[in-house]
């Protein structure tokens, strides 16, 4: 590297450059290092930070303004929703991951411990969805199609709320071993009453976004010219927003 630094200013830069790279494995940073390298050595000069940065950023330019700008609304909704409804402590919100975008919150754990709780999460998985419905009227596929999805998510909690946790309305006492999806496909009671939860905690968010559409925009539209925004950047954001 051809900066200077104090040993804290390193780990400062070194912080975006982490969330930047989440999601890549480790031979995937090794084979971008390597292509840095291989840029900055046919320029004749060593590696610069920033070299690191736009490298990681490369993947920004394999999409659309118009899907960016959807990314960010989606992932601003999710931090719109965490932060109004108490559910975690945003940390950062990002676009242009492997994945399409990503908000990385820190649970508060005590609130699970109720049913409410479970179900503002809910809410809070599902609002990226609810954002895209609000301001495209259309939802992008990203919201589902994988177990590490926000719809894959957002049902696992249903379930486990109507079959392992005691909080069903049809025998709470009774422990129902979890089943996964076999559960939902072959018991249509069970996916009447996981549905229900999921309609509510999607109302839930789109009713909180609708309210604050403001506080949403200006996160979104931040998000999507910086790509990555902090906590702190964020939570700034929805306070000028309730002003």
């Amino acid at each position: 590297m051809t900066e200077t630094r104090t040993e804290t200013e390193w780990l400062r830069s070194l912080r975006p450059l982490a969330l930047l790279a989440t999601g890549r494995t480790g031979a995937d940073i090794e084979r971008l290092v390597r292509e840095v390298r291989r840029r900055a050595s046919r320029a004749g000069r060593p590696i610069a930070w920033i070299d690191l940065e736009e490298a990681l950023r490369d993947r920004a330019g394999e999409v659309s303004d118009e899907l960016h700008w959807r990314m960010a609304v989606h992932e601003a909704g999710h931090a719109v929703a965490y932060i109004l409804l108490d559910v975690g402590e945003v940390e950062t919100v990002m676009i242009g991951t492997p994945q399409g975008g990503k908000v990385l919150a820190r649970v508060n754990q005590e609130a699970l411990q109720m049913e409410n709780g479970l179900m503002r999460l809910m809410a809070c998985i599902l609002a990226g969805r609810a954002a895209e419905t609000i301001h495209f009227d259309a939802v992008l596929v990203g919201s589902g199609g994988n177990p590490e999805s926000d719809l894959a998510r957002a049902t696992a909690l249903a379930v486990d709320a109507e079959t392992t946790l005691g909080l069903s309305q049809d025998r709470p006492l009774l422990y129902r071993p979890p089943g996964g999806s076999d559960a939902l496909v072959y018991n249509p009671q069970l996916t009447e009453r996981v549905n229900a939860r999921l309609e509510a905690a999607m109302e839930t968010a789109m009713t909180l976004l609708r309210d604050n559409q403001e506080t949403l925009l200006a996160i979104a539209q931040e998000l999507n010219e910086h790509r990555l925004l902090d906590g702190e950047q964020v939570r700034a954001l929805a306070v000028q927003g309730s002003r």
